[in-house]
């Protein structure tokens, strides 16, 4: 047994919020159900947000209301602030994921909240998440680099994290939401990051907008990094970011994982056969390698007597 690598699937929900079209709800729950027969045990389900101004998500409700009930599988929602949580906590989430972002920028474009009114969110939320048993986590965007601003000092990410840290959340999660991160980057951020945050474990959020993904994901492992965020075929991307593409390919990060030694607990083959099923759906490829080329190739030449 390798390392333990933990992936949570955003594939339902991040993967699908910039899509032109809408998925219908069914097919949303066969897409979670796949994911959940080929060993995914985090999955980010749906968005409780505005439907005006994500209507991908606007059958939140409906979808946590389809899900089956699987021991040791967490639904996970998408929050942005206190009514959101209500709505995620009445659907049954047993996890919420909350988005503080590392510039004001990009919050005020992606949320409507600045630095401040994000931690601030986050400080209010935790402790109602605590008293109703659910996992609260949050997610620092754009920590790599602001499609508005530009560059991001270190400094800020660490600070933001130190005090997110401070009201205990699951985790903390660093985003690379435009997809400009290089490995060199990563590692020194992650090692800044916990360096701060004490006994908070750090998880990692890649974009592929520039073909560095897999290799950001590797850095982060190595920099101590154990939960990794991706979706499924490699859909996804934010709205509000320009030209933010999508997120890492679950079967292109399972399948460098698994060839590196780590345990993830994912059936490749079932996730490949996902993808391309997620392909068909959407009626245009997906940009994942691996649900392409398919897994490493199994040798058929007869070995000589």
């Amino acid at each position: 047994m390798g390392r333990a690598i933990e992936i949570v699937e955003v594939g339902p929900r991040d993967g699908l919020q910039s899509e032109p079209e809408i998925l219908p709800t069914a097919a949303k729950l066969e897409l979670i159900q796949r994911l959940v027969a080929a060993g995914l045990r985090r999955i980010e389900v749906a968005s409780f947000v505005n439907p005006k101004r994500v209507p991908q998500m606007a059958d939140a409700e409906a979808v946590m209301a389809g899900l089956p009930k699987v021991p040791g599988v967490q639904y996970v929602g998408l929050v942005l602030n206190r009514k959101g949580f209500e709505r995620a906590l009445a659907a049954g989430c047993t996890e919420v994921g909350l988005v503080a972002t590392a510039t004001n920028s990009f919050g005020e474009r992606n949320q409507g909240a600045n630095i401040e009114q994000n931690i601030l969110n986050f400080e209010e939320i935790a402790p109602l998440a605590r008293e109703a048993g659910v996992r609260a986590q949050i997610t620092i965007s754009v920590a790599f680099g602001c499609p508005f601003e530009g560059e991001v000092p270190a400094s800020r990410v660490v600070e933001i994290a130190r005090r997110l840290a401070a009201a205990k959340p699951l985790e903390i999660a660093l985003a690379d939401t435009i997809g400009v991160a290089v490995p060199s980057q990563v590692t020194a951020l992650v090692e800044q990051v916990r360096a701060a945050v004490g006994d908070v474990p750090v998880r990692c959020h890649f974009h592929n907008t520039r073909n560095t993904a897999v290799a950001n994901a590797y850095a982060a492992i190595l920099a101590g990094v154990n939960t990794l965020d991706s979706s499924v075929g490699g859909v996804g991307g934010c709205p509000f970011a320009p030209n933010a593409t999508g997120n890492v390919g679950t079967e292109d990060l399972v399948y460098m994982l698994s060839r590196s030694g780590y345990e993830t607990g994912i059936d490749l083959t079932k996730l490949i056969e996902t993808a391309r099923w997620l392909q068909d759906q959407r009626g245009k490829p997906v940009p994942s390698m691996v649900s392409k080329a398919g897994g490493f190739p199994v040798g058929t030449v007869a070995a000589s007597a």
